[in-house]
């Protein structure tokens, strides 16, 4: 399918009186919330590695690496032109779902889920890349359109979100095939979609969800994990025992956490993949209620950036691409810290810029370096003057 696009460009940095600056803010919360990540995943295992006799550091170094790749493809594309990449948006698209065809073929197994594939020094998931790609090549499809979308926009959307989703949910991988939904619902309403075509689409959405349970395509051990969720009492030692020992931790940290180190539903490892599902519970049992408090206003923080970036942007496309960016965070965030305190069902999704994951790192890091590149090549705010050439 041909991705349209218009002719419209941001404005160069060299069409400036003066340089552009970075966004300090967007780049800061970056850091500040990577580093908090990086301590959280070497107090959450540390511990068990010590009492294994491995390097307590391992988990920390491995993930240490990833933050090295992520600041410096940030910096990258922080640096390229949003049109540019633009022109390259059909073909990404095309190699995202290549990848993710690829996973059946040569992919890793492992929790009874088929994502990865092992390139012997890291294990890649192309789902995460596969978020980055749909985004582009939605935006690139709307920026061309003019509100109210027609019926045909709405509907090339709807392909391009549906494609890589269908592949995902076969990994399965439900948590980001809800991720792709979302954000594709986001650009749709942001991009001028009618109220119409949105509940259509709505009714739509829960056809095909009861279709696909009638048709027992959802796995065992995710209806294990809705089951558990809608009756977590009745499954308090068995399918609910990672949200139990999650809420146990958080609530036990009351208003000011217990100390950095001295979590002992952390240190003693009675929450299962701490260090990258349930990160946020090592922020609440070792800083309390004002450690959570500050890492939710720091995402927030970075969400009203992006947004504020998109409001900014130069042209639709870079509009659209942040939005996109901002949405999927908003998703991730609220799936994840509501996985931890059982107010959503566990997903597997990843708290971004926290949680341990090597390809979630640097894809996020990509995503935030996209909206970093729309931010320098604003418009001339008032007081700001164009060069004349």
């Amino acid at each position: 399918m041909a991705l349209d696009y218009s002719d419209s460009a941001p404005i160069s940095i060299r069409h400036r009186d003066a340089p552009m600056r970075p966004d300090l803010v967007l780049v800061l919360s970056y850091i500040v919330l990577t580093a908090i990540g990086l301590l959280m995943i070497y107090s959450a295992t540390a511990p068990g590695f010590e009492a294994r006799g491995i390097d307590p550091t391992r988990e920390l170094k491995e993930q240490a690496i990833f933050v090295v790749i992520g600041f410096v493809v940030f910096g990258v594309i922080s640096a390229i032109d949003l049109t540019e990449i633009r022109g390259f948006v059909t073909p990404m698209y095309a190699i995202s779902i290549g990848l993710l065809v690829l996973v059946f073929l040569v992919g890793d197994s492992g929790g009874g889920a088929q994502r990865w594939i092992d390139l012997g020094f890291l294990r890649f998931q192309p789902s995460e890349v596969a978020k980055i790609t749909a985004i582009l090549a939605i935006a690139s499809l709307l920026a061309s359109k003019e509100p109210p979308l027609k019926w045909m926009a709405v509907a090339r959307t709807v392909m391009l979100v549906a494609l890589p989703a269908g592949l995902i949910f076969l990994q399965p991988d439900l948590g980001t095939m809800l991720v792709l939904a979302f954000v594709g619902l986001v650009l749709l309403f942001t991009a001028g979609a009618t109220a119409r075509q949105l509940a259509f689409l709505g009714v739509a959405a829960i056809i095909v969800t009861v279709g696909v349970f009638q048709l027992n395509l959802i796995k065992e051990y995710q209806i294990d994990r809705l089951t558990a969720f809608a009756d977590p009492g009745a499954h308090e030692l068995t399918l609910s025992y990672n949200q139990v020992q999650s809420e146990i931790a958080i609530g036990s940290g009351g208003l000011v956490g217990k100390g950095l180190f001295e979590g002992t539903q952390t240190n003693l490892q009675f929450i299962p993949v701490q260090s990258s599902d349930f990160i946020f519970t090592a922020v609440g049992e070792q800083f309390g209620f004002i450690g959570a408090a500050v890492v939710i206003a720091l995402f927030t923080l970075m969400i009203w950036r992006l947004l504020m970036i998109s409001v900014n942007a130069g042209n639709r496309f870079a509009q659209l691409v942040t939005v996109g960016i901002a949405a999927m965070f908003v998703f991730h965030i609220f799936v994840n810290i509501g996985m931890t305190i059982r107010i959503m069902p566990v997903t597997g999704l990843p708290l971004p810029l926290m949680s341990s994951g090597g390809t979630s790192f640097v894809v996020m890091s990509a995503a935030l370096g996209l909206a970093h590149s729309a931010w320098i090549r604003r418009p001339p705010l008032p007081g700001e003057m164009r060069r004349r050439t």
